[in-house]
Formats: structure tokens, sequence, C-alpha cells
């Protein structure tokens, strides 16, 4: 009875703050902050302060309780290329509503390419091995959140999934219910927020990005012009019922260099977070700043920062940190064109 349980202790939450509020009869039975959780996207997604609002405008309709109660509590698709923060902006979301970034129902759509995967989802039809117990790749835990906390479902790389497998989740889009083919268990999504994302669109919008640098009256209305360049590959990918049972189609933007040093920041940050268990602190010399902003491929987003930091800065650190054990301050510097680590 955990949903049940959940519920009696939000209840009371809820009952304890009406006695001090002046508007006791509008309070949610949500319980998270959307000024909290925003506050945790803004400091973590870079260069993309349209999504950001977007979000916030969710937010806010979820945290009034306002949402209709026969359908998910939201379903938004996010588009972009590789990198940008699609999957990472709903991991923040899920660390910031349940204090944790996997307490998400993720499902690797580009596992499933084959119509016959759609069963991963619905389950095996009667007669088939396995349709008694009803297995499927859905977290029901993660899906139905708690009564004061929404589920949250992530199906990741949407466009590389069956045809018959995107169709699958039509209803469950649609009425928030997901009936298994063996036809003796149903899952509930109706307390859940559903996010998709996909890279569709994001070689044509990527050439018609470059096309607008080399001839600037591209420029003028740019952004309907990648909205136009996005709906158009949408379309060509899924089915037009498909795409109407969407609240949202959010378009990510590709990351310039000039944002290199913000995604520095972030990921020097998560590497202090994890140095702090050693109780060890590191910072940066301004040459060492220069040097991995200045080489990053912009063209891969945040991963290209994430995976410069672990190949080029998490070696020498180590090494320091091995031959210094007592140390627990250094400081990456670059001499005579090598990155090194000292203890300081």
């Amino acid at each position: 009875m955990p949903f049940i349980n959940e519920q009696l202790a939000a209840n009371h939450e809820i009952a304890d703050r009406k006695r001090d509020a002046d508007h006791s009869g509008r309070m949610s039975r949500f319980t998270f902050d959307p000024g909290t959780v925003m506050a945790t996207l803004r400091k973590r997604i870079v260069g993309q302060p349209h999504v950001l609002d977007r979000i916030d405008n969710m937010l806010r309709v979820l945290k009034a309780d306002i949402a209709p109660d026969d359908r998910p509590l939201a379903v938004q698709l996010f588009v972009g290329p590789t990198g940008v923060g699609k999957t990472e902006t709903v991991r923040l979301l899920a660390e910031a509503i349940h204090g944790s970034a996997d307490a998400v129902c993720r499902i690797d759509m580009s596992t499933l390419a084959q119509e016959h995967y759609a069963a991963s989802l619905t389950g095996a039809p009667p007669g088939y091995v396995g349709s008694k117990e009803g297995q499927t790749l859905f977290d029901v835990e993660a899906i139905q959140g708690s009564f004061s906390k929404p589920g949250i479902v992530l199906f990741d790389e949407l466009e590389k999934a069956s045809p018959e497998v995107v169709r699958a989740l039509l209803n469950v889009l649609d009425r928030g219910q997901l009936r298994l083919s063996a036809g003796n268990r149903e899952i509930n999504f109706r307390n859940s927020l559903i996010f998709m994302t996909s890279n569709a669109g994001a070689s044509q919008v990527s050439a018609l990005r470059g096309r607008q640098q080399k001839r600037w009256w591209y420029w003028k209305n740019s952004s309907r012009q990648i909205e136009a360049v996005v709906d158009q590959a949408l379309q060509q990918h899924f089915d037009p019922e498909f795409l109407n049972r969407i609240d949202s189609i959010i378009t990510f933007n590709a990351l310039d260099q000039d944002i290199s040093e913000q995604l520095l920041d972030i990921e020097l940050e998560k590497l202090n977070r994890r140095l702090l268990r050693r109780k060890v602190l590191l910072s940066l010399g301004d040459g060492t700043r220069r040097y991995l902003c200045n080489t990053m491929d912009a063209r891969y987003g945040a991963r290209e920062m994430a995976r410069r930091v672990r190949n080029e800065l998490s070696p020498p650190l180590a090494r320091v940190m091995l031959d210094y054990p007592q140390a627990d301050t250094f400081e990456a510097q670059m001499q005579a064109g090598k990155l090194i680590v000292i203890p300081v």
C-alpha cells in the first residue's frame, strides 16, 4: 500500500501547511516548489532559456493542480541535436522533484528498432511465452510516482524506434493508460510527466544554421525557419495522430562556442562534488580553462566538454592524488603545452 501511505502522509503535510496559509483552499497535492526546481535547471542547463521558460510554465500548471485528470499530466517532445541537454533536463527534473536523477522510467527507443519489439512495451500477446506474467520494460513505480510527486517517464531517441513501437504509445499519450496485450494488467500514466527526445531534423537545422552564418539575410525569422524544418522532419518520421497527442514540441538550440566556459564550470562542479567524498578540491588555472574551452568541438555539445574533462583532466588528477595522498587541494595548469595537475 505504498501509494495510499504516501497519500496519507502528504495529506498530513498539506493539512499542516493549510493552518499557516492564507489561501488554504488552493493548496496543491504536489509538494515540490516550482521555483526551487527551476533554480536547479537554470544552474545546469545553458543556452536554452526558451526551453526553461516552457518547463517553468508546465510546472506551474502542475503545481496549481489544474491539469486534466483523464490523461498524463504533460506530454512533451524535446527536439534538437546531440549534447544540448534534452535528456539531462529530464534527469534534473527527477533530481529536483524526487531527490534522484535516476527516478525516471527511461526507455531507450534506439533498442526497439524492429516492429516485434512493441511487445517489450505492451507485453507478449496471449499464447506467447511471458504473456501470463505481463512482463514489460516499464518501471511501474517510477511511472506512477506518488500522491505528492508526479512520476517521470522518458522515451529517449524516439525516432530510432520502429513505427509499430511508436504507435503502441498512442493510448498512453492520449488517455494515460496502457493495457498489456494479454489483457490481465493495465499501467496507469495519469500521474506521469511524459517526455520524449528526438534528433529528427538536427542535420537539416545544422545546414540551415550554416547558411544563416554565411548570408546575413537568413537571420531574419531564423527561429521560424528552424521550427519549419523541424516540423517537416517530424512529419516525415511520425504519424499525424501521434504528433497530435503531444502537448508541446520544444526545439533545443545547438550550443555555440561562446558558452563553453559555462559548460566547463558545470563539469568542474560535478567533478568537485565527486572529489568531496575524498576530501579533495580541484581548481583550474587560466591557461587550462582557455585550453579546454577553445579546443572544444561545439558540434557535440555538453557531452564533448564532459568527455574532455574525463580524458584530459581526470588522468593527471588521479596520478597526482595517488602520488601525494596527504594533499587535499590541487590546481590544473598548462606547462609547455601540456595539461598537468599539481598540489597547492
